[in-house]
């Protein structure tokens, strides 16, 4: 591992070549008491007005400095400059790390290490309102592109001593840097060393965003055991449940771990609202569900194989709808869902200005215009437009249900009800199979825990018996006493 010359030429010479063609590379040599001495920084990264009123004009007018380089660094270091985020550094991977990240490196000739300031100055994001997690009586601000910030908005809302960050990497070779965030005495240290483990086994070179990182702290399945939030009350919230978050520069995301199976129905505006109502909501969530994975499923299944078991005037309406279309209900079914899935694809992905109309086109254009010609039954468009908009209730499980619709759609086509139902209990066993960091996925409904069960996942209580600590920490998964 290279490491810092005692020559300053050499120094240069190095980064010179390390940033060989980069016109962002800034060098500025100057001399201290006749001794050279050059300052490294990037530009678009660093505050130039920081750089000159903090480092620049102090080391310029600094009185003379007797002895080697080293003495002089030492007098800089300890009587010249000031800079909040100070250090010496010796290693030249490092140095190059830091500049990458807004610092300033000083190097004196003479001297085998060099001075690095924090003087970042690049343009970010103000916290605005997350645009995928809606609240209606939330706090309006979001976590930024920036971990330092993000940090900042947990500390503002948790004021104690317990909240801790610690500073992580993946693999000890991304240069992505990450914070752990936990509070002490109630996050279980068993899932605390689970989590800094699996990170330093991930070999990613650079983390973009926090969902790089999703597969590795999981184990894989159908629903994840790691929740993501854009919101700093959700993030607080959880931590205070015992949860670990992991916070990635450069991502608006925070991780969550462990998440479990049931907190995809739980959202903050349940907890802002009086406890019947929050229970009334949930259960609407549990239900859109149900809709949003089994109906089409079950839609094809019945019609195709037990049709018996509808309503003589019902049946009657669908076979009329069916004798007018040239295909099959599965067919008109799996022709609507990928239908489905492109014009929300397209709609995701088109500019802000077309987004709108390209949504109107599909849904009233195409949609009504393929009933008209008969291409499509009304009874087919109306279970997949029932589907899609039961789906929207839930958004944190739009990925996995999108499958599972589908699987379910031709588990009902082949083998009828029965299938739909086989589908269901390979589901359930998934679900009762898999785990989060050591807590089971569907906790704490399977294994029953019959206290927090009728608290917070069937019913949501009111705060008088939510606020006692002591009770829900012990209950929590995730909390001190799992793993351990």
């Amino acid at each position: 591992m290279e490491k810092v010359s005692a020559r300053l030429q050499d120094n240069k010479e190095y980064l010179q070549a390390e940033f060989q063609n980069s016109m962002d590379f800034m060098m500025r040599e100057l001399e201290l008491s006749g001794t050279g001495a050059a300052l490294f920084a990037l530009d678009g990264l660093v505050s130039k007005q920081t750089i000159t009123l903090s480092i620049l004009n102090p080391l310029m007018g600094a009185p003379i400095m007797p002895g080697d380089g080293e003495m002089k660094l030492k007098f800089i270091e300890q009587n010249v400059l000031g800079s909040v985020e100070q250090k010496r550094e010796e290693q030249m991977e490092q140095i190059l790390l830091l500049l990458m990240s807004g610092f300033a490196v000083l190097c004196i000739d003479g001297c085998a290490e060099a001075l690095v300031f924090g003087v970042q100055g690049f343009d970010s994001r103000g916290p605005e309102e997350p645009q995928n997690e809606v609240m209606q009586r939330g706090a309006k601000d979001g976590f930024t592109e920036s971990y330092q910030s993000n940090m900042a908005m947990i500390r503002r809302r948790m004021k104690t001593t317990s909240l801790k960050f610690e500073k992580a990497q993946v693999g000890g070779q991304s240069h992505t840097p990450l914070a752990i965030c936990y509070l002490e005495g109630v996050a279980s240290p068993t899932v605390i060393e689970k989590v800094k483990k699996r990170l330093e086994a991930c070999d990613l070179q650079t983390a973009l965003g926090a969902g790089y990182l999703v597969s590795f702290l999981e184990k894989g399945g159908i629903f994840t055991g790691v929740g993501m939030s854009e919101r700093p009350d959700v993030v607080c919230g959880k931590i205070e449940e015992g949860r670990v978050a992991i916070l990635v520069e450069g991502t608006p995301s925070v991780l969550l771990v462990p998440f479990l199976f049931v907190e995809n129905f739980q959202t903050l505006d349940d907890y802002l609202t009086r406890p019947f109502y929050g229970t009334f909501i949930r259960w609407l969530k549990y239900l859109a569900f149900f809709l949003s994975a089994f109906l089409p499923g079950l839609y094809v299944a019945i019609t195709t194989h037990h049709p018996e078991l509808l309503p003589e005037s019902l049946l009657l309406k669908i076979a009329e709808a069916e004798a007018q279309t040239p295909f099959p209900v599965m067919a008109e079914t799996l022709l609507l869902y990928f239908l489905y899935e492109v014009l929300r694809e397209a709609g995701l992905r088109a500019p802000r200005s077309l987004s709108a109309t390209v949504s109107i086109v599909g849904g009233l254009v195409v949609g009504d215009t393929a009933v008209s010609a008969g291409l499509v039954s009304a009874p087919s468009l109306l279970v997949v437009a029932l589907t899609a908009i039961a789906g929207y209730a839930v958004p944190r499980l739009y990925e996995p249900l999108a499958l599972l619709r589908l699987a379910f759609l031709l588990a009902g086509n082949f083998m009828g009800v029965w299938g739909v139902m086989l589908g269901l209990v390979l589901l359930l066993l998934n679900l009762c199979g898999s785990e989060s960091f050591g807590v089971p996925l569907l906790s704490p409904v399977a294994p029953y825990n019959g206290n927090l069960v009728f608290r917070d996942v069937f019913a949501r209580a009111g705060w008088q018996k939510l606020s006692r600590r002591d009770a829900k920490v012990q209950d929590m998964p995730g909390s001190r006493e799992i793993g351990q």
